[in-house]
């Protein structure tokens, strides 16, 4: 499958202790695209370690806003990332227009510069963002609109709907500025317990991914009670029955 891809997060502590090992299980299940996280502290592992196991990385996580933002679009272009995608913005700066129009300036500014790198900005959305109304809509779509249109999304359905959206519907509503999606599945609680393979929780997966059907699949557990690469397996397994 060449739309699909996994969040190393999902992985953070064995990728941490022995990265070699954990990118050659995920090129074993099936897949040919990784989505690192923590740009900036693993982009010489990533580097080579991606070659290697005839990886590629489209998308990245890498805080943007307040950082060195040069140095992190450097090291992504090291690693043949296209798009950086700051994964985290606090709930506080999600209240009021003031706190989301800075944000939004702080993305587009990084955006007028990565193009120098060759590569482009996004923004990975939590329940928050979904979570905060502002003029009768969930302060993320506000956000959106105040983006440079270079900049893309990639939503995390999983958190959208913990949020109190739609998810499906939402991604109807983004439109093309989806590029990638997070699709993870499980009973919606805040505190990331009770995650679960896709197709097997309450998200409407299939629905979700017919409503975004550009956008990179992004297999994602923020927490696993079982064997996490058995869980990723699953889920990987789901997509290719449904979308070969």
């Amino acid at each position: 499958m060449t739309n699909v891809s996994v969040q190393l997060y999902s992985v953070r502590d064995k990728f941490t202790e022995q990265p070699d090992e954990v990118l050659d299980r995920l090129a074993a299940i099936g897949f040919t695209q990784v989505e690192p996280y923590g740009l900036a502290e693993h982009a010489a592992t990533l580097a080579d370690g991606l070659k290697r196991h005839g990886l590629t990385a489209p998308t990245a996580h890498a805080r943007l806003v307040g950082e060195d933002q040069r140095g992190i679009f450097a090291k992504a272009a090291e690693c043949g990332v296209g798009v950086v995608i700051d994964p985290f913005i606090p709930a506080e700066k999600w209240q009021n227009k003031a706190d989301i129009a800075a944000t939004a300036d702080a993305l587009n500014a990084a955006a007028a510069i990565a193009p120098e790198f060759g590569v482009r900005v996004g923004y990975h959305n939590h329940w928050w963002e979904l979570e905060s109304r502002i003029d009768g809509r969930s302060a993320f779509e506000g956000f959106a609109e105040l983006l440079d249109p270079q900049i893309v999304l990639e939503v995390d359905t999983y958190w959208a709907a913990a949020g109190g959206e739609d998810a499906p519907e939402l991604l109807q509503r983004l439109g093309d500025r989806v590029y990638a999606i997070h699709v993870k599945d499980g009973g919606l609680s805040t505190d990331a317990s009770g995650q679960v393979p896709a197709g097997q929780g309450s998200i409407p997966v299939a629905d979700v991914l017919k409503a975004a059907p550009q956008a990179l699949r992004v297999v994602e557990f923020d927490n696993y009670d079982g064997d996490i690469y058995e869980g990723i397996t699953a889920s990987y397994e789901y997509l290719k029955g449904i979308e070969g």
